[in-house]
């Protein structure tokens, strides 16, 4: 009998072993088929999965790594790829890779030891010289960056991709004859890639050839019809040759693909005043104003605009704000010392104009060191801006994701919902919460039961006359026999179907009496937990709803202004107060503490109160409870970088993407992106 109890305890440790086995090449194959495919999100989620059944593969971070990198995560990448060499202290291309993330954050010294390591390690890895060119390029080190270039090239010499990055490098040299004969050969070598004759036209516009450097836009624009770049270069071309309509035109085009670029935004303000369309000019600039509140320019050129339209209370507040972001700006010192004049604060106004030619002589004392400040009284500041580096830069970052405009919201309330097609299924290594109080309060319900905060769940539908039959008769979404049903299950029950339908004052007359009944004993005491939770967040869905009416609705922006200051005194603005919402959730975690629901909702609520500290200890909370919780790791994230703290918000951010939270990465390329100066 021992002999058989062995043998069959090996058997079937062997067939573990075996499944073990098959559910790694599995979700590996999975995995690597996604990533190839541009699915990130799904590859992530099975590379997760492979992590935790082997934590020592250095291939299953690296994979994970691209995955993140291409969603724009750029530090959850570093993370990852630093993973695969420390597993594999010889992983060439972990150390590739993790070059290449350091370059993103502005790591040049790191990256380029990487990099140097990575080619001790396989010299004749062509590759490298290429990533190492582009690294010394963003690190301004243009002539090591040619050299880099030229030795890719010697082995590589049809690839255009090399000619287009060292001819970017010959023309920050100032070498346009050499940049012009690498983009000549870029052209040569594909034809098709409409990326060549965008730098061609660059060089033609640099030496005012603006008609060859037209035609060759339209050469790109027949190659690609929605290459955005192209048509934002050709409307700065038509606009230094005049053709107002048809750079406009152009600027069009690009905001109609991308309607949250700021600086195509910013560039169609400056035409639109130019030919006198204030409306337009400001509608525009208040947008690029909104989605980079830091913009000092925008803040300046308003105020012109506010200056020609005769606005001076509006034009002061917006050199103010110029000011406060930029102390030295001696034309705004200039200006807010005329607007003044023009409002009688002559005394003002005095200290202003001698405040502007004491920055102008600090400013030409200096000039040798800093040609650009912003003392500069002799440049003109309206003129329209371009993106020479970015035009330059081929593969480097592909879109310029720091320019558009991105929905922020938190993740929605959790609470008890009703589903005809409740997820009962259980995955292995999937981490889903689990919690014994709950589970056996939704197999108590007689109705199935959910804790959610999604949006697409199923909305019941009952006649409102007979809703007692409804739920207490036969029909499929019944609760089955009324006499076993307590007066609070009654309740909150007929609370959720309300809910669901939209009928929110009912609903709250029916949550109040399941809070209220008289409890027996039992379970019941810590049910009422629930019933607050529930009752918590119809409090807080009503005040979103109110405010919604009045276009007011409570989210979460990275602009911690609200609005732009020429438009507050025209809009109604107001608070809510969540503190009943709070009360019933505080009460909730006293009844029932350790669920992390209800610190979910507490930190959703306390943020919305501008109760930010205490926020990101609910969050916290919920995250202790369930580390993998990655609606909460986001939701701390987005308010991390309200209060400032951006290191800490983009990591949870990262940790949200790869909890499968999809938003993440969005978020991530509009606040996480570093900016290489």
């Amino acid at each position: 009998m021992k002999r058989f109890a062995s043998a069959a305890l090996f058997i079937i440790l062997s067939a573990f072993s075996a499944l073990a086995q098959y559910d790694k090449d599995v979700f590996s194959f999975r995995g690597r088929s996604a990533l190839s495919e541009g699915r990130y999100s799904d590859a992530i989620s099975n590379f997760n999965v492979l992590a935790r059944l082997d934590s020592t593969d250095c291939w299953t971070f690296f994979y994970r790594g691209i995955a993140k990198y291409n969603l724009g995560d750029i530090r959850g990448a570093y993370a990852d790829f630093n993973n695969s060499v420390r597993l594999n202290p010889v992983f060439t291309n972990g150390y590739h890779f993790r070059a290449i993330t350091q370059s993103r954050m502005g790591k040049y010294d790191d990256a380029l030891a990487d990099l140097q390591h990575a080619i001790e390690l396989r010299p004749g890895m062509t590759g490298l010289y290429f990533s190492r060119g582009v690294t010394y390029f963003l690190a301004q080190q243009f002539d090591n960056a040619v050299k880099d270039f030229d030795r890719y090239i010697k082995k590589e010499p049809k690839d255009p991709s090399a000619f287009l990055n060292r001819g970017a490098s010959y023309l920050f040299l100032k070498d346009t004859t050499k940049a012009l004969e690498d983009y000549n050969k870029a052209i040569k070598l594909d034809r098709f890639d409409p990326e060549g004759y965008i730098r061609r036209a660059r060089v033609y516009a640099l030496q005012d050839k603006y008609d060859e450097a037209i035609t060759d836009l339209n050469k790109a624009i027949s190659l690609d019809t929605a290459n955005t770049f192209a048509y934002f270069n050709r409307a700065i071309l038509y606009y230094d040759k005049q053709d107002f309509n048809s750079a406009v035109a152009d600027f069009n085009r690009v905001l109609k693909d991308e309607p949250g670029n700021a600086l195509t935004l910013y560039n169609r303000s400056l035409i639109y005043a130019q030919v006198g369309d204030f409306d337009r000019a400001l509608a525009d600039m208040d947008r690029v104003i909104n989605i980079n509140p830091e913009n000092v320019l925008a803040y300046y050129n308003r105020a012109s605009y506010f200056v020609q339209m005769g606005r001076w209370t509006d034009a002061l507040d917006d050199y103010d704000k110029a000011i406060e972001l930029y102390p030295d700006f001696a034309k705004a010192y200039l200006n807010r010392s005329y607007v003044k004049n023009m409002l009688g604060r002559h005394n003002s106004s005095k200290q202003d104009y001698d405040t502007a030619q004491k920055k102008v002589q600090e400013y030409r004392t200096a000039q040798s060191k800093d040609s650009t400040s912003f003392a500069d009284t002799t440049k003109k500041y309206s003129s329209l801006l371009e993106l020479d580096a970015d035009f330059a830069k081929k593969d480097f970052e592909n879109e310029l994701l720091q320019n558009r405009d991105i929905n922020i919201r938190l993740r929605p309330l959790y609470k008890f919902e009703i589903s005809t097609d409740a997820d009962n299924q259980r995955y292995a290594l999937s981490h889903r919460y689990d919690n014994a109080l709950i589970n056996k309060f939704i197999a108590d319900s007689k109705v199935p039961l959910v804790i959610s905060n999604s949006d697409t769940l199923h909305h019941p539908r009952y006649n409102d006359n007979n809703i007692d039959n409804e739920i207490y008769g036969d029909t499929n979404l019944s609760a089955g026999d009324y006499g076993n049903l307590t007066a609070a299950d009654r309740a909150f029950i007929k609370g959720i179907y309300f809910v669901q339908s939209k009928q929110y004052s009912k609903a709250l007359d029916e949550y109040n009496s399941a809070v209220e009944a008289s409890t027996s004993g039992g379970y019941s005491n810590y049910y009422k937990a629930f019933y607050r939770i529930n009752r918590g967040v119809l409090r807080a869905e009503m005040i979103d709803f109110i405010s919604s009416i009045e276009s007011n609705v409570q989210t979460l922006t990275m602009d911690d202004q609200g609005t732009t200051r020429a438009r507050v005194r025209d809009q109604v603005s107001r608070s809510y107060d969540y503190s009943d919402a709070i009360e019933d959730l505080a009460e909730a975690a006293k009844l029932l503490p350790g669920v992390p629901y209800i610190y979910f909702d507490l930190g959703n609520l306390y943020c919305l109160s501008s109760k930010f500290v205490e926020s990101v200890e609910n969050y916290s909370k919920a995250i202790q409870y369930y580390p993998y919780m990655g609606d909460a790791y986001f939701n701390r994230g987005l308010v991390l970088i309200y209060i400032k703290d951006k290191e800490k918000g983009c990591i949870d951010l990262s940790r949200a993407g790869e909890l499968g939270v999809e938003d993440a990465y969005a978020v991530i390329s509009k606040y996480c992106e570093e900016e290489n100066k």
